[in-house]
Order: C-alpha cells, then sequence, then structure tokens
C-alpha cells in the first residue's frame, strides 16, 4: 500500500519492520545481559540493536521526519512527521522465551496516528493498518469482529497485577465480565482485536511508543482505540487505553471503566 496521506510506501515501511524482526530473532532465546532502566523495565542489548537499525533505516529513507523510541528517545517532534519506534514490545516476554513479543512502528502525522505495524518476530506475522487503507495481515485484509455486546465479547485485560493493585474494583468487575477473558501483556491483544479474534482489550501504564503504533491498525481494521474517558489517543495521553471491535462496544465498556473506578 501507499498513500497520500502519510507520504511514505507502506510496503518499504513494512520491510524495515520484517527486516528488523530477523535481527531481534538472532537475539531470541539468548542468555542476554539484562539491564534495569529508571523506570525499573528491562533493557537486552537485542532492543538497542533493533532500535538502532530501525532509526537508521527510517532516516535514510525519510530523513526529513522526526524520531521517538524508547530506548533512544526523541528527536525532531517538532516536524509534521514523525515516527514511533518500540523496538521490542514485551522485553519481558523476549527475555523469559515466550515468543508473543512485538515490534512496534507508527506513523503520526500533525498530532494523528495514521500508519501503524505490528510485527511479530517469533510468529512470522506482521499487521498493517493504514488510515483510510484499511489493515492486512502478511498481506491479508482483516478486519474486527463487529461484535457490539460486552456480554458476548472476548475480553483481554492487560496487565493484570498492576490493574489488581491500582484499581481494585475495576479488575475484580473485569474478571466477571464477557463471554471469555483472558490476562495479557503487551501488543498481541491489540492486533487481535484488528485481526477479529479479541473484541476488547483494556490496558494500562502504557508509553506513547506503545499504543501510537497501534492506533492506526486497529481502527483501519474497523475498531476503536481510546483512552479511558473516550478522547483520542495522542502523545501526551495517560496510558490508559481500551481497543474495541466497534463503539457500541468501546461505549460499554468506557461505562464500565467510568461506573467501578468511581467504586459503583
Amino acid at each position: 500500500m501507499s498513500d497520500t496521506l502519510t507520504g511514505v510506501d507502506t510496503a518499504r515501511v513494512a520491510g524495515i519492520v520484517e527486516g528488523a524482526s530477523k535481527t531481534a530473532m538472532s537475539y531470541f532465546r539468548q542468555f542476554l545481559a539484562v539491564e534495569t532502566k529508571g523506570d525499573e523495565s528491562p533493557v537486552t542489548m537485542g532492543d538497542k540493536q533493533v532500535e538502532s537499525e530501525i532509526r537508521s533505516a527510517l532516516s535514510t529513507n525519510w530523513p526529513g521526519f522526526g524520531i521517538l523510541g524508547e530506548e533512544f528517545g526523541a528527536e525532531g517532534l517538532e516536524k509534521g512527521s514523525y515516527w514511533v519506534v518500540d523496538p521490542i514490545d514485551g522485553t519481558r516476554s523476549f527475555i523469559s522465551g515466550l515468543p508473543l513479543f512485538g515490534m512496534l512502528l507508527g506513523l503520526v502525522q500533525d498530532g494523528k496516528p495514521v500508519l501503524g505495524i505490528v510485527g511479530m518476530p517469533a510468529l512470522g506475522e506482521i499487521y498493517v493498518g493504514e488510515k483510510g487503507r484499511g489493515a492486512t495481515l502478511n498481506g491479508q485484509v482483516i478486519a474486527a469482529s463487529g461484535k457490539t455486546r460486552l456480554s458476548d465479547a472476548t475480553l483481554f485485560i492487560n496487565e493484570g497485577e498492576k490493574l489488581a493493585v491500582q484499581e481494585p474494583h475495576l479488575f475484580a468487575a473485569l474478571c466477571q465480565t464477557g463471554a471469555t477473558r483472558r490476562m495479557s501483556y503487551d501488543c498481541y491483544p491489540h492486533a487481535l482485536v484488528a485481526s477479529g479474534h479479541v473484541d476488547v482489550v483494556v490496558d494500562f501504564d502504557l508509553q506513547p511508543y506503545d499504543y501510537l503504533p497501534v492506533v492506526p491498525l486497529v481502527e483501519a481494521a474497523g475498531g476503536c482505540m481510546t483512552d479511558w474517558e473516550g478522547n483520542p489517543l495522542g502523545l501526551n495521553s495517560d496510558g490508559r487505553v481500551v481497543s474495541a471491535a466497534t463503539p457500541e462496544l468501546l461505549a460499554e465498556t468506557l461505562a464500565l471503566i467510568a461506573a467501578k473506578r468511581r467504586g459503583a
């Protein structure tokens, strides 16, 4: 896909993710030294090498764009277009040998996320979503499920242990909500919303590089992704997000969140 809105060849961007995925896999299930960052999250040489590779490729192909990355920070965010990179989304999964870590690359233009790619290196999957152009998985068109009732939904609860401590009433309610519930982490559940396998994801304590690349994917597949108040997600959002297959499902989920946070 290419699009005049983004001004980039999305196939080329997806190719960058595919190439970096091979680098990530060269480190996967190896015994890597793990450092602890200031926010107590882990980082490995794999995270750093993958981000360096992606940043270099982006700068070469689109020198006029800014970039925000998890490991090496921000530059040029005042520009009209900037990339957002999370080289290993789910480093804890990565270092424990779990194949559900992802790789995120998004494009923000005029403050709005317009292109999102979720790579799953160990699964051989690349999801691409572009505003106004639809969503694909490995080149095949995908779409959100169309579910409209929370009671019928497959619900994934991300960062459950944090929610249990900081939002106990909400966590307890979510554990009794939907037709099927799973505890989960990181980007993959949101990609599964885009592909129609999961209907709702409630997520917590995210950074911009965790959610900005995912928004265009979910929305291009026909789903919705907002903060817990229903506001569009941007660089300064507070990291509490919901992905849902339909506006109706989003509204019901947001109403539940609001009620339980009030203690109802």
